[in-house]
């Protein structure tokens, strides 16, 4: 009998769409029970938005102060106390999957699978190797549990289905003391998520620094779209990392990608290669991103990009 627990990813207010993306991926498993684990403080209209993804079976909600902030060390105890019973657990490959997922499965004495992208059977599975150029199949121990991420570019979410049932639960788990949360500080303020976005523009080196970098974000208002980075720009210091996209950051899969200023390197197209519709500003015509674009512009991105800018404002007004 196959039973799913997939792990919530919240931010306290809202269920971030990577939670239907897991359910997806659970659904595709033909689980007899699909439960969604919710760890928060206060988190009833969390566990209310879980209930009502396609497919689930049950909410598990687990309300307590210590659980106010993702703290992996923190939940990752409790995970592994609600996932007595289930033959699966899976968690987004988002940096909140990727930071708990693996405790989870230390806790639970198995190795994790990582960045799932196709389910081929209960316990055999699909995954890149070698930065996306390969794909592996990975069979799992059927008599453990199967501790694994989502990769979130290969799923899209489930819509809305009759609302579960939520059940309470109190959990008598020893938790660390050694951890706790400071403060939360986020530089992405009102644009899209870069995970989720259906647009997003993303800068690189030839920025030449955080004041040129502006204009990614510039382009990006204009289009409503996300902020993202290269490995090259987050390491020169433009940007934070949790803006970088690439095999070593951010796996996206957006119906727009602009690439302004980035060569394109095989860790950087890592990340992008789901997306629906490359565009690349470049002024090296010899750039890799060319060989990937669906649509590429030869330009100086400094007389380009304000011109694009400008262009898209005209017909805004």
């Amino acid at each position: 009998m196959t039973r799913v627990l997939v792990v919530a990813e919240h931010d306290g207010r809202r269920l971030d769409p990577a939670t239907a993306k897991c359910v997806r991926c659970a659904l595709d498993l033909a689980p007899q029970a699909l439960a969604v684990a919710v760890l928060a403080r206060g988190g009833d209209e969390i566990a209310a938005q879980a209930a009502a993804l396609a497919g689930v079976t049950g909410v598990l909600l687990v309300d307590a102060a210590h659980n106010a902030a993702p703290l992996a060390a923190v939940l990752a105890p409790q995970l592994a106390s609600l996932a007595e019973g289930f033959t699966h657990v899976l968690a987004p490959s988002s940096t909140f999957g990727k930071d708990v997922a693996p405790r989870v499965a230390a806790l639970l004495g198995v190795g994790q699978i990582s960045d799932v992208l196709a389910v081929l059977g209960p316990h055999r599975f699909k995954r890149h190797i070698y930065a996306g150029n390969a794909v592996v199949t990975v069979d799992a121990d059927p008599a453990r549990c199967t501790v694994a991420t989502v990769r979130l570019a290969s799923y899209s979410g489930v819509g809305a289905g009759p609302p579960a049932p939520i059940v309470r639960r109190t959990l008598e788990v020893a938790l660390p003391t050694h951890t706790r949360f400071v403060a939360l500080r986020s530089d992405k303020g009102s644009r899209p998520d870069l995970q989720t976005a259906g647009r997003v523009v993303a800068g690189g080196r030839a920025l030449g620094s955080a004041q040129g970098f502006e204009l990614i974000g510039a382009l990006a208002d204009a289009l409503g779209a996300a902020v993202g980075a290269s490995r090259a720009a987050v390491d020169s210091g433009f940007v934070a990392n949790d803006l970088q996209v690439g095999q070593t950051g951010k796996i996206i899969a957006p119906e727009l990608y602009v690439a302004v200023g980035i060569s394109g390197a095989i860790q950087h197209v890592t990340g992008i290669k789901d997306a629906r519709t490359i565009v690349a500003i470049n002024k090296d015509p010899e750039a890799p991103i060319f060989e990937l674009a669906d649509i590429g512009l030869v330009a100086d991105l400094f007389k380009a990009v304000p011109e694009l800018i400008e262009a898209l404002r005209a017909r805004v007004r």
